[in-house]
């Protein structure tokens, strides 16, 4: 059967208030566009009719302006999950006008799929080619694999948008597979980064196709910063850290497969290791791929990537289609439930290296929020790999704001990442390696190696006044110097005396 072509305007116009729609993608790569778009200029005109108009939204993780940005600025989100990190979207969120759900990545397709969620009125699909069989339709995805899978399957209604921007040769990374629910799951088949254990395409019940939206937009790739002095540094002192454990045989010679986060931190420690000689070619197992990998990949020095997006910038995905004779056999894209899997984390032994907006000096580490209020961004697949990682790594500067804050505290103000799950904590200022110690050891390591020299006796201090015990803590200073942040605008200037009054 030939589906039938329709608009973006006329997609949007069947989606009715209250809906819940399910988008492809895992950051903005692979992310349906032309829809949401639409969408949103059909809640604008709805609410300047004094009607209500919104809807669900689940993705596999953040979005771009498209879906986030143009729909939380039409007042249009009923509900959303599982993470974003959409300026826009964060601002309405932080003023209480959105209901946001932040869930670990690797368990929302299976959150759906349960019924946590509610039903999936709407999959929107983002793919590069379909191919019309008479009992199925096999949608091939285009930068990313996400939560698709799902949706697809339980999506009430699907709509695929065929994007010419993308290659159709984003078809031979893919390698679709949805796990069983219990009592039935068995487990994942992988034992190396490179095992394929899927199919490359998603399969869709034709009868509930309503319409193919044909479309030229490019992926809303994210502007990350450029290197500078700290992010460098502390990309060097992740590499001597895992260079050292390698001569140590804490690592094995062959070394054990990476994960990285997000941005210029990540860029500078997968730098670093790939400079490093005595690092010999190595795997990633990860969520999302960074141009810095794909260069590396293409020379050899990365063997084998797994990931569950290319979060690459559009002239680095124009390379990745143009090299996939080669990429096809060394790239595999899988949905996220599956790139995030605690199972095969562990399993392989990845590597876990991600991103703390603050650490406290026992270990413990707030990922997501501004002192402890704002969402900056949601928690992703950063615990999926860190609880279960081979080696748990967070990295951050030691202060933030021109100094004025420093990034490690008496204890954090938002709690993502336990104590429990985190065995090194990197800054530029050096390394401090938790395992095998207790909390006030931990203590006395984050302070004498990650805190900034300014912060350093004021982090003692705390120490000196907290109540003794197993972990110390002075209940009442335990944020004085996030209040004193609120208060005068520099942590610089807390004083304890005011809080043991």
């Amino acid at each position: 059967m030939a589906y039938t072509r329709i608009t973006a305007a006329e997609a949007a116009a069947m989606i009715k208030n209250g809906d819940n729609i399910g988008l492809s993608g895992f950051t903005p790569a692979g992310t349906a566009k032309a829809v949401t778009k639409e969408l949103a200029k059909k809640a604008l005109l709805e609410h300047s009719k004094g009607k209500e108009f919104k809807v669900g939204i689940f993705t596999g993780a953040s979005t771009g302006q498209s879906a986030d940005g143009d729909l939380a600025n039409a007042n249009a989100i009923k509900y959303r999950a599982p993470y974003t990190t959409n300026n826009d979207f964060r601002k309405h969120v932080n003023l209480g006008e959105i209901p946001y759900n932040d869930i670990h990545l690797s368990q929302m397709a299976q959150e759906v799929r349960y019924g946590f969620l509610g039903d999936v009125d709407w999959a929107i699909l983002e793919v590069c080619d379909i191919e019309e069989r008479q009992d199925t339709c096999r949608a091939y995805l285009t930068a990313a694999g996400g939560i698709s899978p799902t949706l697809a399957r339980l999506g009430k209604h699907v709509i695929l948008e065929l994007n010419s921007f993308h290659s159709p040769n984003a078809k031979y990374v893919h390698d679709v597979y949805e796990p069983l629910d219990p009592p039935n799951r068995e487990a994942i088949p992988i034992t190396h980064v490179y095992d394929r254990i899927g199919k490359p395409y998603v399969e869709i019940d034709p009868k509930r196709i309503v319409g193919v939206v044909e479309c030229n937009i490019p992926d809303e790739a994210r502007a990350f910063k450029d290197a500078d002095p700290i992010t460098d540094q502390i990309g060097h002192n992740v590499a001597s850290f895992l260079v050292n454990d390698m001569k140590r045989g804490i690592i094995p010679k062959s070394f054990l497969p990476l994960q990285s986060g997000v941005g210029s931190t990540a860029n500078a420690i997968l730098g670093a290791l790939g400079h490093d000689e005595i690092v010999p070619d190595f795997n990633i197992y990860t969520e999302v791929l960074q141009d810095s990998v794909v260069g590396m990949l293409l020379e050899g020095r990365v063997k084998y990537a797994s990931a569950c997006s290319l979060t690459v910038s559009n002239e680095c995905l124009a390379e990745i289609y143009d090299n996939m004779d080669y990429l096809k056999n060394h790239l595999i894209l899988r949905p996220s439930e599956i790139s995030n899997s605690p199972e095969i984390i562990r399993r392989l032994g990845v590597i876990a290296i991600n991103t703390a907006i603050e650490v406290d000096i026992y270990g413990n580490v707030n990922s997501t929020h501004i002192s402890g209020t704002k969402m900056m961004n949601g928690i992703g697949g950063s615990e999926d790999f860190e609880r279960n990682a081979y080696i748990s790594i967070f990295t951050c500067p030691s202060t933030a704001k021109n100094g004025l804050i420093s990034s490690i505290v008496p204890m954090v103000s938002h709690h993502d990442h336990t104590e429990h799950d985190v065995n090194v904590v990197v800054t530029e200022q050096g390394i401090a390696d938790l395992r095998g110690k207790s909390p006030i050891q931990r203590a006395k390591e984050i302070i004498d190696n990650c805190a900034h020299p300014d912060y350093r006796e004021l982090l003692r201090d705390y120490l000196k006044i907290s109540q003794c015990g197993q972990t110390r803590h002075c209940l009442s200073a335990a944020f004085a110097m996030h209040d004193t942040l609120a208060r005068k605008g520099d942590m610089h200037l807390t004083d304890y005396k005011e809080y043991i009054k």
